[in-house]
């Protein structure tokens, strides 16, 4: 057990219902032995909060995040590595390096469907977030038993902090630091995932990225690390495991 206390772990949050959605899973790694910190999504295209995260991040050996979060963690490892030239291990989770479909990166969101989500967010968020709270939920055959549970995990957002988010949603395109990255790095993907095409996986696969690893959880939502506890946390320990 000893060795696991050498371990940080640094868990980034996904857009729109706060950090206490992955309590669970931060709970059950320091079951495990882990120091760990749990934090929300940030603006990573303002330049300021951007470094002060860089700044908390290095003390880290880990980097995990979901979703939007998988996104963040991994600038956070390319910032970390140009400023430090220390390579941090990078976990995403349910997280595709363009969320939006761009020209170099078709497997993704369509253009149209996120810029209708945008457009109901700004007209009604209350309702659009319910709406993508199902979407996270969707796909497991415990769908309605899950979005029960997020329910009581999730906190209000400041609406400031989810346009952040749907922009860098919509902007963000980390294709290049993916296959650029030197560290070692896990992209864990789910079977049944309603926001990120499963077609991703393979796709990072197809990279010319070294230290890379992929995993894909059967009959999992894109909510897997909130609902799928214990399978996240082994992932995640199996993969430490293998840098011992």
């Amino acid at each position: 057990m000893g060795y696991k206390l050498k371990y940080k772990i640094l868990l980034i949050t996904g857009w729109g219902g706060g950090s206490e959605l992955l309590k669970p899973l931060h709970d059950g790694l320091e079951q495990k032995g882990y120091i760990v910190e749990r934090i929300n999504i940030f603006n990573a295209l303002d330049h300021e909060i951007l470094q002060q995260h860089v700044e908390l991040a290095v003390k880290f050996d880990v980097i995990v995040g979901w979703s939007l979060g998988g996104q963040l963690a991994t600038i956070l490892v390319d910032h970390i590595q140009q400023q430090y030239a220390e390579q941090k291990t990078l976990i995403t989770l349910a997280s595709n390096p363009c969320f939006v479909a761009q020209a170099d990166w078709t497997t993704a969101m369509p253009v149209e469907t996120f810029m209708q989500f945008k457009q109901s967010f700004e007209q009604d968020a209350i309702t659009t977030l319910k709406r993508f709270g199902l979407l996270v939920c969707q796909g497991a055959s415990s769908a309605k038993k899950d979005f029960l549970a997020m329910q009581k995990l999730i906190r209000p957002q400041p609406i400031a902090l989810l346009r952040d988010g749907l922009q860098l949603l919509e902007k963000l395109n980390l294709v290049g630091l993916c296959e650029n990255y030197q560290g070692r790095k896990l992209h864990v993907f789910a079977e049944h995932d309603a926001l990120v095409p499963y077609q991703v996986a393979q796709n990072i696969q197809n990279l010319a990225a070294k230290n890379l690893s992929v995993i894909s959880i059967e009959g999992a939502s894109h909510g897997f690390p909130c609902f799928m506890v214990e399978k996240t946390v082994q992932v995640i320990e199996d993969f430490i495991q293998m840098t011992v």
